[in-house]
């Protein structure tokens, strides 16, 4: 069984991708909201929150991990492999294959992201093993103002002030480094112009679940969902990424 785990309802669209390319793998998804966002938390509570996650998801019968977090990719403060005992096949982060995909790329790439996974540097370091400088843009309060349900124009005010100093014609593609941000494309494209080229790394994720993972995970196509608290948006979410697919909410 894949398990998943997110500080709330960002990981959902990398779920999402993986579904689509394995729609009979069983999972198990983890959403933190009684925690969430995770974006401007320490590395400690980082790592605390990330070791009682992948325990619960372990508990529940999972032997595959996606950490569909780019904080905790970002900030971890322990060996996820050697707390655990997993292999390195066992486990997937958003960072590697994220930056795997711009490799032999010209492309000048901007990444935006939460305040945690900015001031990292875990992206701009893995972006140079690769030969290429990127700009980094933390945009304080998206992934709170989207885990919450807040209305369109608080998350695109946002939006328009990480990007107060930005031109859009210095980049040529976008990484949302935050599972949340994908909800707010169409917030994005109303700052940065509709032709800006966006690129979320939950497919590049999925891509490498699918390559990694399969076929080992085949199964019924069972999915369950475990929440650290109440969340209509959280509900609301699931409700409109998966309509097709049979599904339990339940509260950890």
């Amino acid at each position: 069984m894949i398990g998943i785990f997110d500080s709330g309802v960002g990981g959902l669209t990398v779920l999402h991708a993986i579904r689509q390319n394995l729609p009979s793998a069983d999972v198990i998804y983890f959403g933190d909201t009684k925690n969430a966002p995770y974006g401007e938390k320490s590395r400690e509570q980082l790592s605390a929150l990330t070791v009682a996650s992948i325990r619960l998801l372990q508990e529940r019968g999972a032997t595959n991990i996606v950490s569909a977090c780019n904080s905790v990719s970002a900030s971890l403060a322990i060996s996820l492999l050697d707390a655990f005992d997993l292999q390195p096949n066992q486990l997937i982060e958003m960072v590697g294959p994220t930056v795997s995909t711009f490799r032999g790329s010209d492309a000048r790439v901007a990444l935006c992201a939460t305040p945690a996974t900015v001031q990292s540097g875990i992206y701009q370091n893995a972006f140079r093993m690769i030969g290429k400088d990127i700009q980094a843009i933390p945009v304080p309060g998206l992934a709170g103002a989207i885990e919450f349900g807040k209305g369109d124009a608080e998350i695109e005010t946002a939006i328009r002030e990480a990007f107060s100093n930005v031109d859009p014609a210095s980049f040529d593609v976008l990484v949302l480094a935050c599972t949340h941000y994908p909800f707010a494309i169409s917030q994005f494209k109303n700052v940065l112009g509709a032709s800006i080229k966006i690129f979320d790394p939950a497919h590049a994720v999925a891509a490498r679940v699918e390559k990694q993972f399969w076929p080992r995970e085949v199964g019924d196509g069972r999915t369950t969902f475990l929440t650290s608290g109440e969340s209509l948006q959280f509900k609301m979410l699931v409700e409109r990424l998966f309509p097709d697919v049979p599904y339990t909410i339940e509260i950890a």
